[in-house]
């Protein structure tokens, strides 16, 4: 069948391994000193190894590959592991126990409101050039970021002009539109406010390749939201 896989360039390829790792399935062996797609049938298709790669050794192809073959990864793996890395891990079923706040004490808080300065949001939608962008702060975030961190508005989208996205969801590459935006206008400064998980890093390496790209020197950041809701160091 056709189908979606990735492919590893050896030439590019350093042997760090963090791509095996990353690939939760198994797909993936360092054999001498390189990365080498050794199971086809593992590979899901969902990028995990991409993300994480220095060498940006590891891209997609669409090409005639075995089906994804999900009983044979799970044969491979114990239940303990298949409930640890089973599919994608940014997907992973979680439960987040958190502290009930008082009643008395969610009366006194101080009702919150919107920081959001511009519209559309989402990277897809926006125009290259665009009022807002003229020597604005520019917060490039991901989707889940403003749900998982409770104070998005305040802390990071007040003051700057924001734009959202999710590659995974998405499907494309966001950094040849991320350049113009910066190279077209007089932005002053990027923010990157990503998940933990390893798709969003996908965001980061988009706005990294962006700035790089743009030729312009602008001050940057990433900040890490963990899925818990805190601030990752």
């Amino acid at each position: 069948m056709i189908r979606k896989i990735i492919h590893i360039d050896e030439e590019k390829c350093n042997g760090c391994g963090i791509c095996a790792d990353a690939c939760h399935e198994g797909a993936i062996d360092i054999i001498d000193g390189k990365a080498k797609l050794v199971r086809e049938n593992f590979c899901d298709g969902f990028g995990d190894c991409l993300p994480g790669c220095p060498t940006g050794a590891i891209t997609f192809e669409e090409r005639e590959a075995p089906e994804y073959d999900e009983a044979a990864v799970k044969k491979e793996h114990t239940p303990k592991e298949l409930y640890k890395h089973s599919g994608c891990p940014g997907s992973r079923v979680m439960k987040i126990q958190r502290e009930e706040v008082q009643e008395e004490k969610q009366q006194l808080t101080e009702k919150p409101f919107s920081r959001l300065s511009n519209w559309p949001v989402q990277i897809k939608l926006a125009r290259i050039q665009a009022p807002y962008f003229e020597g604005a702060k520019l917060l490039i975030a991901a989707d889940c970021t403003s749900y998982a961190y409770a104070s998005m508005h305040d802390d990071f989208m007040k003051g700057k002009v924001t734009l959202i996205g999710c590659p995974k969801l998405d499907a494309v590459d966001y950094s040849e539109k991320l350049t113009q935006i910066i190279a077209k206008n007089a932005i002053q400064s990027v923010t990157i406010v990503r998940m933990e998980v390893p798709c969003c890093g996908g965001l980061e390496m988009a706005a990294k390749k962006a700035l790089q790209a743009s030729g312009r020197f602008i001050p940057w950041q990433v900040v890490t939201v963990g899925i818990d809701g805190t601030i990752k160091e």
